[in-house]
């Protein structure tokens, strides 16, 4: 296995800084190293509770701090969330995503959460939420529950992070994927391009997530997708081969990691989505709407994938690490076999 790379701010702005097409060339080198270039992990995000958030994330229509005309909604029922689900996997999506728009979940909401997860495993989809800040208990519960994904994502660098949101620190979503990694609950965790950032920022962004004790498993890269009513309403917009960059500089300093395109893909020209996969991104969101912003409809995905020799990929659910423990544990307290004599089940 080759050595991990601890970046710094100098190595990572080095990146940024290469010729456009020198760093193409060694993204899609890298990501070929460890992903097969034509498959493509699809997933589906719902939002299993909408709008009246108290957190001010200045990019996001589901504040209370903002009037964007997003009518807030109480959290789904189980059986909505289950027929979703049902819809998405026929659809084609492996992994299930559901998203609350909390600053962190109540004790009362635990069991119903619980019950998402265990019902969407059942229908042999990954699963994954984003409910907010999450305590040791609530991860353990998820965990236990089957959960396999936490996304939580880290938005920004830490000098431009208070520029966008003041209601919950930093170190809070640091915290937060601690207590979801310490559960066993694999990490979904990125960022967001277009809040007004600098190059140097976003650099800042993918230092974070590369030099955590354990990369996360999933790094979504959004574009900011401006909505009206939020104070990013009228920000510049993005140029594309900016976000293209990031999205090189993610697969080459988190080779293992699925790198997502996810919200603002509505946006993007095919030509756009083709250079990102070119890239090194590998998954997408699939589906008519990303929480509450437009996403492209099932079919252009899929006339896209045509046109690009891409698979959706078919991936079996992949338990998380204390699940891997507690059945590698079970395999061990077996009965002999040819291939293995049990000294512990004597």
């Amino acid at each position: 296995m080759a050595q991990r790379i601890h970046w710094t701010p100098e190595t990572t702005q080095a990146l940024f800084e290469k010729p456009f097409l020198e760093l193409m060339f060694e993204a899609q080198h890298v990501h070929r190293q460890h992903f097969d270039p034509r498959q493509v992990q699809v997933s589906t995000l719902l939002s299993i509770k909408t709008g009246a958030c108290p957190e001010d994330c200045k990019y996001c229509p589901q504040s209370s701090r903002y009037k964007t005309g997003l009518e807030a909604e109480r959290l789904m029922q189980v059986d909505q969330v289950l027929e979703s689900a049902r819809q998405a996997k026929a659809a084609g999506s492996t992994r299930f995503c559901m998203g609350a728009a909390w600053k962190n979940p109540h004790d009362r909401d635990m069991p119903y959460l619980e019950q998402m997860v265990q019902g969407v495993k059942a229908m042999g989809m990954e699963t994954c939420m984003t409910l907010g800040t999450l305590n040791s208990e609530q991860a353990q519960r998820l965990a236990h529950a089957g959960l396999d994904f936490y996304n939580h994502n880290l938005d920004t660098s830490p000098e431009f992070y208070g520029s966008i949101i003041t209601t919950r620190s930093y170190q809070e979503r640091l915290d937060t994927l601690d207590e979801v990694r310490g559960a066993g609950i694999k990490v979904c965790s990125g960022g967001i391009v277009g809040l007004g950032e600098t190059v140097r920022d976003r650099a800042g962004l993918l230092m974070q997530l590369a030099n955590l004790p354990t990369p996360p498993e999933s790094v979504p890269i959004n574009m900011l997708v401006k909505v009206k009513g939020t104070p990013l309403a009228d920000n510049e917009d993005v140029d594309p081969f900016d976000f293209i960059r990031t999205i090189a500089v993610a697969r080459i300093m988190m080779p293992t990691s699925y790198v997502r395109l996810s919200a603002g893909r509505e946006q993007m020209s095919e030509q756009t989505q083709a250079m990102c996969f070119m890239a090194g991104a590998n998954s997408i969101f699939y589906g008519c709407k990303l929480l509450t912003t437009p996403n492209p409809a099932e079919d252009k995905d899929l006339i896209l994938f045509r046109k690009l020799g891409l698979n959706p990929q078919a991936t079996g659910v992949e338990h998380g690490d204390n699940q891997q423990q507690q059945a590698l544990a079970a395999q061990l307290l077996n009965a002999d076999n040819d291939q293995f004599y049990n000294a512990a089940a004597r």
